[in-house]
């Protein structure tokens, strides 16, 4: 069977400390508590395409207490561009590529004394929230925020899986968007850290509908495809040494690895995993942003290209 790498173009979570941050900006992502507007999200796609890719990952959004830092960094990494969104008191950025939603980022103040990681929220598509809610915790899940629907993007919910990596289900009312090989700056792929693989691979299957492959590891660890639509959607794989708490981390497709990582510790973020080379051949990193929230960098060849990614 013949997998084609997922092109979305949408990132990661980082376990116990980021749920608190995540969980801190819910109420006001939907109009609750708070006497302010809702915030208006931007749509999924970039037209009503009314394609539905349930498993796809189609959106990201990072909490973050500095949202100017953020939009430096990011801006100057990946040449994101950003709209600036306020409602109320609430301050969100949508960044862009090449005229394209890329991400969001949400400014959320950690209150003092308290130790919180920024991080990126994953959305993953599916085609009813209220059934993928009720899916995800019969199956083990936690429910952080419950189904809100936004006018303009759809239907979105955030949950911990079972063994507590933060993620979000999201029926989007304007369609998932095609899957196309993503350019430079766009999100490339997605990978869960986790100590349990198979027990989160039957998990994430069950939710939304995952083929599950299982892939040659020679290096003690163990590594798992996530598919559907004959797209490898996302990877499992065991939580390296010194990692405390699962979580999702997403990658964005640079030009080269090795510079975009030291590009990333000059505009002030840290390199966590050195550019090394990945089953596909081509150089992989893993950075945080000034305030510490990870993100992973991809090279991909033009001459790898969407038919020659086989899964064996």
């Amino acid at each position: 069977m013949k997998i084609l790498l997922d092109g979305h173009r949408r990132g990661a979570s980082r376990g116990a400390a980021a749920l608190l941050g995540v969980l801190g900006c819910l109420t006001v992502l939907a109009g609750g508590a708070s006497a302010a507007p809702p915030l208006q999200l931007p749509a999924i796609a970039d037209s009503a395409t009314m394609e539905h890719h349930p498993g796809k990952i189609v959106w990201a959004d990072l909490v973050t207490p500095d949202l100017e830092t953020a939009e430096r960094f990011y801006g100057g990494l990946f040449g994101w561009t950003f709209q600036d969104i306020r409602a109320g008191d609430s301050e969100y950025a949508i960044a862009t590529v090449g005229g394209h939603p890329v991400a969001g980022i949400f400014k959320k103040a950690i209150p003092a004394g308290e130790h919180r990681q920024p991080a990126w929220l994953t959305f993953i598509a599916v085609r009813d929230v209220e059934q993928a809610r009720r899916e995800a915790l019969s199956h083990g899940a936690k429910s952080l925020a419950p189904p809100k629907t936004y006018a303009g993007r759809g239907g979105q919910a955030v949950f911990t899986d079972p063994q507590g990596a933060v993620f979000a289900a999201l029926a989007s009312s304007s369609g998932d968007g095609s899957d196309y090989l993503a350019g430079p700056g766009e999100w490339i792929w997605s990978s869960l850290l986790t100590d349990d693989p198979s027990g989160s691979a039957a998990f994430y299957k069950a939710v939304f509908g995952y083929e599950v492959f299982d892939l040659p590891s020679d290096d003690g660890a163990q590594h798992v495809i996530l598919a559907a639509d004959d797209y490898a959607r996302a990877g499992i794989h065991t939580l390296p040494p010194g990692h405390r708490h699962p979580h999702w981390i997403n990658f964005v497709r640079v030009a080269d690895a090795s510079r975009s990582a030291a590009q990333a510790a000059s505009l002030g973020g840290r390199i966590l995993v050195e550019p090394h080379a990945d089953r596909h051949g081509g150089q992989v990193a893993v950075v945080a942003d000034p305030m510490g929230a990870p993100i992973g960098l991809m090279e991909w060849s033009d001459q790898y290209t969407q038919d020659e990614a086989e899964l064996k």
